[in-house]
């Protein structure tokens, strides 16, 4: 069932992504060469227990981390580790609160030092795709149309869609209905309506789209081992239109983390 959601519920589920959204743009600043992906964690967790906030995959069926770090071929679900970033990685970072009960959730994939024009390329297309798939966001769009729309984008730059993972809807659950495929056919599917809150989340390889899970049973890699990259954001169908909860500005307004006692 897909819940919909009040435009005062829609405030909170946007307090706790611009919680995660700031997280992001910090660790945007501390991604280098030289620095472990445990060190990255455990800066997330922090500043967001600093801001009042509760880490949202830590303990959540199991995973034993606040932050996702899948670095190169790896697609989603890398557990953070003394494993350290080196010069022409690139290191998808995605992370999630729970603030005042409602969740929060976006993901980014950002450049180690100078990287290859492949995997620039692979990166800015992750992003654009989802920006076209949002661009579906609106009512009487389906959801196969967000779906459909970055899949084109997508393959018309010669890269694949991961088919094994999917966008969410999000609320006082981290994932709700509907699941979003980043493929598949326009038109179908449940009707986009106004109070729909969904993480739309792209994920795309160089190469093949087929997928492997390691042996610690989270990290998902490309079957071929090609380079993969992962963009994604918390959005809303408003009264206002089509919102963005988790884009993040030095201009959004942090003051309300003093609402809350901090964690």
């Amino acid at each position: 069932m897909i819940i919909l959601k009040s435009e005062e519920e829609i405030q909170a589920i946007r307090k706790s992504s611009l919680i995660v959204a700031k997280v992001l743009a910090d660790l945007e600043q501390m991604v280098e060469p030289g620095i472990s992906t445990k060190e990255l964690d455990a800066f997330a967790e922090k500043k967001a227990k600093e801001m009042g906030a509760i880490p949202a995959f830590k303990g959540y069926r199991g995973y034993p981390a606040s932050l996702c770090t899948s670095i190169n071929e790896e697609i989603i679900h890398g557990i953070p580790s003394s494993r350290v970033l080196k010069k022409g990685d690139i290191v998808s970072l995605d992370f999630g609160v729970i603030y005042n009960g409602y969740y929060g959730d976006a993901a980014v994939t950002y450049p180690v030092g100078d990287i290859t024009p492949e995997a620039t390329a692979l990166i800015d297309a992750a992003k654009q795709s989802f920006f076209k798939g949002f661009e579906q966001v609106r009512e009487g769009s389906r959801i196969s149309d967000i779906s459909h729309a970055i899949q084109k984008y997508i393959e018309a730059r010669g890269f694949s869609v991961i088919r094994s993972f999917v966008g969410h809807g999000v609320g006082l659950s981290l994932h709700e209905e509907p699941q979003i495929p980043n493929f598949g056919s326009p038109g179908v599917g449940p009707k986009i309506k106004k109070g729909m809150v969904l993480a739309i989340e792209p994920m795309i390889a160089a190469g093949d789209w087929n997928v492997e899970i390691r042996e610690d049973s989270w990290t998902a890699v490309t079957k071929d081992r090609s380079l993969s990259s992962h963009y994604e954001h918390t959005v809303a169908l408003t009264q206002k239109g089509a919102e963005i909860l988790s884009l993040w500005d030095e201009e959004e307004d942090l003051s309300f983390v003093k609402e809350l006692p901090h964690a």
